[in-house]
């Protein structure tokens, strides 16, 4: 189990640091430190926020078809980058610049996640 916990915040880090490289609307300090505290964050909150935001919107995803379920990333994204900014972290900033390149990112993080995902079963 600890093992899979790794493997998802080393793969959800990767993706970040994707995000970051597509998109200079971000910036951040910290380098890797940044990358691995975010792929915490995005654990975590996937794991008992997700959750919870897919329920409550279960109406939303049905009749979208899934669809909705970019906005439930984009929020994650953004919470990410918020919690990393309001617990202060030694050394650790985010920002976004526009509102859009959250959406974008959490577009972007998802597919990238995927394709890791993908190639790390297929081995």
């Amino acid at each position: 189990m600890l093992k899979k916990i790794l493997l998802g915040v080393i793969l959800n880090a990767l993706a970040l640091y994707v995000v970051t490289l597509l998109f200079t609307d971000i910036q951040y300090t910290g380098e890797l430190k940044f990358f691995i505290i975010g792929g915490v964050i995005i654990g975590f909150l996937n794991f008992f926020v997700k959750p919870i935001m897919k329920l409550l919107s279960f109406p939303l995803v049905f009749v979208t078809g899934g669809l909705f379920m970019v906005v439930i990333n984009t929020l994650i994204f953004w919470l990410t980058i918020k919690i990393i900014n309001v617990i202060k972290f030694s050394g650790i900033m985010a920002s976004v610049e526009h509102g859009l390149t959250y959406f974008l990112a959490a577009i972007v993080f998802a597919l990238t996640n995927w394709f890791i995902h993908l190639l790390i079963k297929n081995k």
